[in-house]
């Protein structure tokens, strides 16, 4: 409840009670008050009524307080009760007297700006960490154009789930090629378009996967989403990865600052013949002694989730490639390019690079395929890697 009191104003604060006067730099009362002990500071109104508390004030043990403190109206503290009256001096805060030539006592005040200096540092990271760093790149590319291109050939919950997280959380469009409506996949597709038709393009072969016995490959069914596509960035996404926040934005972010493809997860091959399997996820070992791929650039990409530079992509995509395992290596290394040789005028390797933070995406599961198929089309596909390899 507030007062019938007209509107109160600050009164300007006395000289002698800033800083200035005599003081030891850690007086937040900004230093000794001149007059007799019973001088009376007065404080502003500032709305509620001014009560009068007394016994024993808030630093001065046994004396007479008579003020509420800021924004208790009409409150009067006394002298004796120094440490309980208004703070009139900021700069006493901060543990200076006023005095432009003063800093403060020697022994603490290198600790006390370090420390502000450091907490400084760490709300900049704080915030960067809550998206500011996010939003200034969504600002920045906010022009480039993104499509996310997905092969369904079943797991129907899991597409629902994919294909609704990238609605979600992006703004990209989706082309979705399902392959022989597998488990009832190609109906949740259409249903999803049905919903978004300004964000989803479906297209349905009749030919079922080639991990099934069908005729519909890996390589052919990606190059034509990559032909259909428009966009100046195309996304390769399995439908077993689920967004949970902005993942496109820090690819398309890193391609839009030079680089012909960014991925979630990247590759780095040890000295002498690499090993399947063996990935390196921003920066941390997912498998045994990986090598080191992380925040930087890596020299192959998997794709699970992999941002490319259309153009590009268009001349280095396997399309002879029947099975996606290790042929997407394949598409990332020959995204690169061969090394300049020496003495060339061409510019460097294009780089491939793994976003500097975390991804909010996470696997739904494994879409696990036929064992011996498995094996022997992914180690077809390696070969070519080491093929690519043994030119680069």
């Amino acid at each position: 409840m507030t007062d019938a009191k007209p509107p109160a104003h600050l009164r300007p604060a006395r000289v002698e009670k800033v800083a200035g006067s005599s003081g030891t730099g850690r007086d937040t009362a900004g230093g000794t008050e001149t007059g007799t002990a019973g001088t009376q500071v007065e404080a502003a109104e500032v709305g509620t009524a001014g009560s009068k508390p007394e016994g024993a004030g808030a630093g001065a043990g046994g004396s007479k307080t008579e003020a509420v403190g800021a924004g208790a109206g009409g409150a009067e503290a006394t002298a004796s009760g120094a440490g309980a009256h208004a703070r009139l001096d900021p700069a006493a805060e901060l543990g200076f007297s006023g005095d432009p030539g003063q800093r403060g006592d020697d022994t603490g005040d290198t600790m006390l700006h370090a420390q502000r200096v450091w907490d400084s540092s760490l709300a900049t990271n704080r915030l960067d960490e809550l998206g500011v760093k996010l939003e200034r790149q969504r600002t920045e590319t906010k022009d480039v154009t993104v499509s996310v291109s997905l092969l369904v050939d079943g797991w129907p919950e899991d597409v629902r789930k994919s294909v609704g997280s990238i609605v979600e959380h992006t703004n990209a469009r989706v082309l979705a090629l399902d392959l022989g409506d597998v488990d009832g996949a190609g109906e949740v597709l259409d249903e999803l378009a049905d919903r978004h038709p300004d964000r989803i393009a479906v297209w349905h072969v009749a030919e079922e996967p080639h991990w099934r016995g069908g005729t519909a490959t890996w390589g052919e069914c990606r190059a034509k989403l990559l032909r259909l596509d428009e966009s100046d960035v195309h996304v390769l996404m399995d439908t077993n990865v689920e967004l949970s926040g902005d993942a496109l934005t820090p690819l398309v972010a890193a391609i839009a600052e030079g680089a012909v493809a960014a991925g979630w997860r990247g590759v780095d091959f040890p000295d002498g013949e690499p090993e399947p399997g063996r990935v390196a996820e921003l920066g941390r070992v997912v498998e045994p002694e990986p090598g080191t791929a992380g925040p930087r650039r890596v020299r192959a990409l998997t794709g699970e989730l992999m941002a490319v530079r259309r153009g590009p992509a268009l001349g280095a995509l396997p399309e002879d490639a029947g099975y996606g395992r290790n042929a997407d290596l394949a598409l990332s290394l020959a995204l690169q390019g061969r090394p300049p040789q020496e003495g060339s005028l061409q510019q460097g390797r294009r780089e491939l690079v793994v976003p500097e933070a975390p991804l909010p995406a996470v696997r739904l599961g494994s879409h696990d395929v036929d064992p011996d198929y498995d094996a022997r089309e992914s180690r077809r596909n390696f070969d070519r890697v080491l093929r690519i390899l043994g030119t680069s």
